[in-house]
């Protein structure tokens, strides 16, 4: 049930790449929408779950905090890292994107929807009402994850071949981790130390990546009415959803 379940999120990956890719006249509206959406992943669901998850301390700071400003800084020193390895080499940056970061924050999104195929699976082990909660919050947000990881490993320079590559890992992850429960079991504190992680490198990519380039070119108030329309389709996912 929870393979079947999974290939609905497979669907909605999908459909969110191909809305990302068909609309690419509108790119500054398309790019506000993915950090809107990625905003409201990380504040409204990543963050909530990893701290309810991983809620124990370390020196007086709860560790998903911890490792959710770690997560945001380790996506800076990649780039960073990236960036100057693609200058000592002679390469010339693209508006200062290097195409490996595209690929590493598309890779990590891959990585994030498998274990939403493990958080399937694992719910409905729990009981049938909790896994159909569950999957209907990973189908619905997994529209957002298709979006977004078209978006961002094409901004980055990427070709449209591996743009569609790394969409299909992504659609493809939450069946693999939904079938992967039936051998695997994670632990409740290693997965929210994830979620925390993995929250800290998506806001970076929002606020200091998508977000500054959706608002250079073309400064429009339509922009930022996607950016806000992302954040509440994320609220009104997690809202349905609980």
């Amino acid at each position: 049930m929870a393979v079947f379940v999974a290939l609905g999120a497979f669907l909605m990956t999908l459909a969110g790449g191909w809305t990302a890719q068909r609309v690419t006249d509108r790119r500054h509206l398309v790019l506000g929408l993915a950090g809107g959406l990625m905003l409201g992943v990380v504040g409204l669901d990543l963050l909530p779950e990893a701290l309810k998850a991983a809620g124990g301390e370390v020196f007086g700071v709860p560790a998903a905090l911890l490792l959710f400003v770690a997560g945001f800084l380790l996506a800076h020193l990649v780039e960073r890292l990236l960036a100057a390895r693609q200058a000592s080499h002679g390469g010339e940056e693209s508006s200062g994107r290097v195409p490996e970061v595209g690929l590493t924050a598309a890779a990590a999104m891959v990585g994030h929807s498998a274990m939403d195929g493990v958080a399937i699976g694992a719910a409905f082990q729990v009981g049938g009402g909790m896994g159909a909660a569950v999957a209907l919050a990973v189908v619905a947000h997994d529209f957002a994850d298709g979006f977004n990881t078209y978006t961002i490993t094409s901004l980055y320079g990427n070709a449209r071949r591996k743009a569609l590559t790394m969409l299909f890992a992504d659609a493809v992850a939450p069946v693999v981790g939904a079938a992967s429960t039936a051998f695997v079991t994670i632990p409740e504190g290693l997965l929210g130390g994830y979620l925390g992680l993995f929250g800290g490198v998506l806001l970076y990519l929002a606020a200091a990546e998508i977000l500054p380039e959706a608002h250079h070119e073309h400064p429009a108030r339509s922009t930022l009415l996607c950016t806000i329309a992302g954040v509440l389709f994320i609220w009104l996912v997690v809202g349905l959803a609980g």
